[in-house]
């Protein structure tokens, strides 16, 4: 068919063998009501016109568009394109085509985001912005019973569905591994206080302190916006402290290679020893790099907020999966040691 002919319709093929449109359309999905004979003779002549169906004919009689939306924060980063990789082969499995968006850690742009992909997506999976505080936007998607699921990045509610890594025992594990290593003054960069996992954070460091009978110093800990700026102006404050800092925590790789490289430029006798989280695969090609990472298995994440979704999906009676029975996955991270050179 050339780019200037019109595509072949139901009315015409019912039309050229003098049947109704309707007994065409129920032969081409071999509805048992139509003989072999008629629905051979359809299928023959829609095949010789090169008939395809009107996808968003489809679409709209079953109530779906087959489409599930994404918004994360920055594809840019390993971890989020790790999530995509698995989201998209979950989705394709199942026969639903992606539509990904950024909300570039912008609060707006994420609530205009939402409101986009109202009305033409099935569901959303979502990884806030880290500023999100106000969750309306999410809940505007319940009148249209389009399901949503967060993963890494999830809101502090109870009745969301939600997939994330054990940030509370991924930092336990992080202090007493530096702990082992002969540290006892242990800083931490943690993230936007409006993030659900910088509590996290904050509370396996604490647990980690009085497991190993330390008195837990509230000023060790302090606060970024995860930009390089922020993370300079937070790791000058910790070192500055009146305590000797020999090793610092940060909420995540980007934030330890900044720390790593600012405090390369301070003329520090001792640079202290960075673990941070995410594990990212880029820093293993680097020459400065934290001396260990916590794993938060990304792909994992992304697949499993997917299977998730597409099973809400698959459930006709969503209404009973509204009222309590929510999903909140929680999977265990894994410390990795870097082999420094």
């Amino acid at each position: 068919m050339s780019i200037l002919e019109k595509p072949t319709t139901i009315k015409e093929i019912a039309k050229l063998l003098n049947i109704s449109a309707s007994t065409v359309s129920r032969a081409l999905h071999d509805h048992p009501s139509i003989g072999l004979t008629t629905r051979q003779k359809v299928k023959k002549l829609a095949s010789d016109l090169n008939y395809e169906p009107n996808q968003n004919a489809i679409f709209f009689q079953k109530g779906k568009t087959y489409i599930i939306g994404v918004i994360l924060p920055e594809l840019s980063e390993s971890f989020f394109s790790s999530a995509i990789s698995a989201i998209e082969e979950s989705a394709y499995k199942k026969n639903y085509s992606v539509l990904l968006a950024q909300s570039h850690d912008d609060v707006k742009k994420e609530i205009e985001l939402v409101e986009k992909m109202n009305h033409r997506v099935d569901g959303l999976l979502i990884s806030l912005a880290k500023n999100t505080s106000s969750f309306e936007h999410f809940e505007k998607l319940n009148r249209y019973d389009i399901p949503v699921v967060f993963f890494d990045r999830i809101p502090p509610l109870s009745n969301v569905h939600s997939v994330a890594c054990n940030m509370e025992s991924g930092t336990i594990d992080a202090v007493s591994y530096l702990l082992k290593k002969g540290h006892r003054t242990i800083g931490m960069i943690n993230g936007p206080n409006t993030l659900i996992a910088t509590a996290e954070r904050k509370e396996g460091y604490i647990k980690s302190m009085i497991k190993n009978r330390l008195k837990y110093d509230p000023s060790l800990i302090v606060n970024c916006d995860l930009t390089q700026a922020g993370t300079e102006q937070a790791l000058e404050g910790l070192l500055a402290h009146k305590r000797n800092i020999t090793a610092i925590v940060t909420f995540n790789d980007y934030v330890a290679l900044f720390a790593i490289k600012k405090s390369r430029t301070m003329g520090l006798v001792v640079v202290p020893e960075f673990v941070s989280f995410a594990n990212l695969p880029l820093i293993h090609y680097m020459d400065h790099i934290p001396v260990a990472s916590v794993e938060q298995f990304p792909y994992l994440q992304g697949q499993r907020a997917t299977d998730i979704l597409l099973d809400l999906l698959a459930n006709k009676d969503r209404t009973a999966a509204n009222k309590g029975a929510f999903y909140n996955i929680v999977i265990d991270s894994q410390l990795v040691e870097n082999n420094l050179k």
